[in-house]
């Protein structure tokens, strides 16, 4: 697995650059659930933060593309294209399709579940056989993750978001304690759950660490 590049970001951030995020996925995910996460925490540290979804479909399944930009002074909530630090993606396709969004400098962060639509399978699109490698092969930084099969060996796939927040924990501009915090008040409505979760955040920094 390819090293993290730890305090990247947190420079950018002392510098007064933004750090902006994209995390994208698919309906029922929790991709927005998960960029709330990141901006409250980025708040409990001090820091502003905002959130915008530019592409987002309620139903299971649908495309979802949410923004979140953490800096000292924010001066617009949309990320440009070519400009995100950091890519956070629950699904290996929709990794590549918002790829075009780093910087050349980026990272992502990306689950190798492949979620293949029916469009696919009545032949009329072709699925990518490995996003992650041309991703690469476009020249971007790809942590590649297992993070639904380490989910599903926690117990809960839907625990996937919370162990690629843990990934992704060291890649933001505060303390990963700050993001784990925030990840057992978001999930705290009752005690198993906030274990659960914060099982799954550990597994994510152990993944990527």
């Amino acid at each position: 697995m390819r090293p993290v590049r730890e305090g990247l970001l947190a420079r950018r951030d002392r510098t007064g650059m933004n750090t902006d995020i994209l995390v994208v996925g698919i309906g029922g995910q929790g991709v927005m659930t998960a960029a709330e996460t990141i901006a409250r925490a980025a708040l409990a540290a001090g820091l502003e933060a905002t959130k915008t979804e530019v592409a987002g479909m309620s139903q299971r399944g649908g495309v979802v593309c949410s923004q979140v930009r953490i800096g000292r002074h924010i001066a617009a909530t949309e990320v440009p294209i070519g400009q995100a630090t950091l890519l956070l993606a629950f699904e290996s396709a929709e990794g590549l399709r918002w790829s075009h969004y780093l910087a050349p400098r980026g990272q992502a962060f990306v689950d190798s579940w492949r979620a293949v639509p029916p469009v696919v399978s009545s032949g009329h699109f072709a699925y990518p056989k490995d996003p992650a490698a041309d991703m690469r092969a476009a020249g971007v930084d790809v942590v590649e993750l297992n993070a639904r099969s380490v989910a599903a060996a926690l117990g809960d796939v839907r625990l996937a978001n919370s162990v690629m927040l843990g990934a992704a924990a060291r890649s933001l501009p505060y303390a990963p304690d700050v993001l784990r915090a925030e990840v057992l008040r978001r999930f705290g409505k009752s005690a198993a759950l906030a274990e659960s979760n914060g099982r799954a955040f550990d597994a994510g920094r152990d993944l990527a660490g």
